[in-house]
């Protein structure tokens, strides 16, 4: 879940860390578990139960149920629908995009990552759809493997914008037609105890001074890009976000730490590891 703030970064202990991985492999374990059950036919409200069903059996508290009177424990966001969508009677169809979010808390911590996926697998989607969801998790991975301890935040938008123009420069080049936008509405986040904490972490190149990320900061980093426009509009319900042009969206997110050592994906259910390792970045569990 994304929201703009401002650009103060807490730094978290050694044990407030672990806790929050707690948080974390809710999150993680929860989003397998509804990725692997996401079939045609089902509703988003159904998804929505199984979620909770399992934030819940696992001893912690869905982040989003109730957040500023938010009536689903994962936000569902289907196709044009970048961010924030409600869950309820609507029912998936093969080849739909969908976006799933969630958070979880744990003993006051919190844990909040993203995935998207093809209703019905890969080969129900269309060569833009897998082109744009894979592109985009790329974008992310490309941003985590930019936060490091001592570095700069606004490194971690130059790495995910920088992504999404070579990816669509070598799709295009294959020739496929498509052009991505990458939404600058909604941005990542600090997180700890709170779900949404100092600073904002952008998804593009900022101008200006780029506060320094200290060893222990925890951060929520998560792309969104569109197959289309970065203009957003709200629906009626006041919190599901679609692309203007109703063209199609994918959103990804992690909750990750920096320290020292390296980088800890708290969401990940490996940590991280594997996809660190293809980006060449230091794979630095404090435990697990």
């Amino acid at each position: 879940m994304s929201f703009l703030r401002k650009s103060k970064i807490q730094a978290k202990s050694h044990d407030e860390i672990i806790k929050m991985r707690a948080a974390g492999l809710v999150v993680g374990h929860t989003l397998e578990l509804v990725r692997q059950s996401v079939k045609p036919g089902m509703t988003t409200a159904e998804l929505d139960a199984l979620g909770e069903d399992s934030i819940r059996s696992s001893g912690a508290t869905p982040s989003f149920l109730g957040y500023y009177g938010f009536k689903g424990s994962l936000c569902l966001s289907v196709n044009e629908e970048i961010v924030h969508g409600v869950p309820g009677s609507r029912e998936l169809a093969a080849g739909d995009l969908l976006s799933i979010d969630c958070g979880a808390i744990v003993d006051g911590w919190h844990g909040d990552a993203a995935i998207s996926l093809i209703v019905g697998g890969r080969d129900a989607a269309s060569e833009q759809d897998l082109a744009l969801m894979d592109d985009t998790e790329k974008s992310l991975w490309a941003g985590i493997s930019a936060m490091r301890a001592g570095g700069r935040l606004h490194a971690i938008g130059e790495e995910v914008e920088a992504s999404v123009l070579e990816s669509q420069a070598a799709r295009q080049a294959t020739g496929m037609d498509l052009a991505y936008g990458v939404i600058e509405d909604f941005v990542g986040h600090g997180i700890g105890r709170e779900m949404h904490m100092d600073p904002n972490v952008h998804n593009y190149a900022v101008a200006g001074k780029s506060p320094m990320i200290p060893s222990g900061a925890t951060l929520a980093i998560e792309p969104m890009v569109t197959l289309g426009t970065i203009e957003s509009k709200t629906l009626a319900d006041e919190w599901t976000v679609i692309t203007a042009d109703n063209s199609r969206a994918a959103h990804w997110e992690h909750s990750v730490a920096a320290t020292d050592a390296g980088l800890w994906v708290l969401t990940a259910v490996d940590g991280g590891a594997a996809k660190l390792a293809e980006f060449d970045a230091d794979f630095a569990p404090l435990a697990d």
